[in-house]
């Protein structure tokens, strides 16, 4: 059924394990010093955060150092999101530069653009957003309206992206636009542009939560000139490498540990002596994310062995679509579970400014939870991919 990945128990090397020990001294002593706030639902955008992580070399650790990484293992790299995740880091600054953005341009960029981008991103000196969704598309991403036309050296890009994480923050972004008219499959005449957010006709508005916070983001561009050496690839070539991209975003940790530190709050509020019902329910979520765990970590370990040069690394995830799939799809209840048990097994009110931490942490997670049904694919994007996997192709 699933060919590619061994889901069986699976152990972290001694090398791993020391690593995650660097780590969490080194987020012991952040946490110790308040330099940061943890808040939970989505990453926080810190550029100074990020910009240690960076002196660590914990940015693009699986890059040739030629373009600034450091030439580590996927698994590595998996360790470091893990810790980061389990204390709210704000990682937002470098999240998708890291997971995304710097593996696509090793695979497909120009040499030029893996010497201009890859080392500001691993340096934590250049941040990334992703311009995909589209208004009135939902999950269709296909559907994509935003277009390209050619111009003497170069494109004018005119449409409208969505849900833009942290776009008024970041440097640029790339946009899946399409640069050839729809023939009949909308999967042909895609491309990826890099665009600069500061760049001439870009107009950015935000999205704000209900409780007034900012994170998302409308963008929109008007006629904006994007010259050649920023056509990511080849032209026509964008279903083919977001789907690759896409498969990083679902697989890691970030797909089931979200909500994570708000059930840490809760055994501690439950104390060493829960009740029966209590302790079921903990139980059940121990067990699950337990699972959800060694499933993202047979797919990190998937990616490897060797430094990402690549070329490997896309094939793999264009492979492990499926397998990436159920870990989101799996992932965003699991998340949800978390939030239920919360509010069944503790009497509080939730309040976003509450001084007590599982208090906050809880009215954070409600007010983000339908999020993390949006990103990286609904729940029916996610269910088909991986039915057309078990059940074949619908004749």
């Amino acid at each position: 059924m699933f060919q590619q990945v061994d889901f069986s128990a699976l152990e972290l090397p001694a090398s791993a394990r020391r690593l995650q020990q660097e780590v969490r001294e080194f987020l012991r002593a952040e946490t110790s010093a308040r330099a940061f706030k943890p808040h939970l639902g989505h990453t926080e955008f810190d550029a100074d955060f990020t910009r240690k992580v960076a002196a660590h070399g914990w940015i693009g650790m699986t890059w040739p150092k030629r373009y600034g990484g450091r030439e580590r293992s996927y698994l590595e790299r998996f360790v470091v999101t893990e810790e980061m995740l389990a204390v709210a880091a704000p990682c937002a600054a470098h999240w998708f530069g890291d997971r995304q953005t710097g593996p696509s341009l090793l695979r497909y960029g120009s040499e030029q653009q893996k010497q201009h981008f890859l080392p500001a991103i691993a340096r934590g000196d250049c941040y990334f957003a992703l311009g995909m969704s589209e208004p009135n598309s939902g999950s269709d991403l296909a559907s994509v309206k935003t277009r390209a036309e050619r111009v003497p050296n170069g494109w004018r890009v005119t449409g409208q992206k969505v849900w833009t994480s942290w776009a008024h923050r970041a440097h640029a972004f790339f946009v899946l636009c399409r640069t050839a008219p729809d023939t009949g499959d909308r999967h042909e005449g895609l491309s990826q542009l890099i665009v600069e957010l500061d760049a001439p006709g870009v107009t950015i508005r935000p999205i704000r939560f209900m409780n007034g916070h900012h994170h998302f983001n409308e963008v929109f561009l008007d006629n904006v000139f994007v010259p050649d050496d920023r056509v990511v690839g080849e032209i026509g070539e964008g279903w083919k490498q977001i789907t690759s991209e896409l498969a990083l975003e679902r697989s890691g940790p970030e797909r089931y540990m979200t909500t994570f530190p708000l059930l840490t709050e809760l055994l501690r509020r439950l104390g060493g002596a829960p009740d029966a019902r209590a302790a079921e329910m903990v139980g059940k979520l121990a067990a699950r994310l337990w699972s959800l765990r060694r499933m993202s970590l047979a797919i990190a370990m998937t990616l490897d062995p060797g430094p990402d040069n690549g070329n490997g690394i896309a094939q793999a995830t264009v492979d492990l679509a499926t397998e990436a799939a159920l870990v989101k799809d799996m992932g965003t209840f699991y998340e949800r579970e978390i939030i239920d048990a919360a509010r069944l097994l503790a009497d509080v009110e939730p309040t976003p400014d509450a001084a007590d931490i599982f208090e906050r942490y809880l009215a954070e997670t409600i007010v983000c939870a339908p999020v993390a049904t949006i990103r990286g694919g609904t729940t029916q994007v996610l269910r088909n991919i991986i039915a057309r996997k078990l059940l074949g192709p619908l004749k």
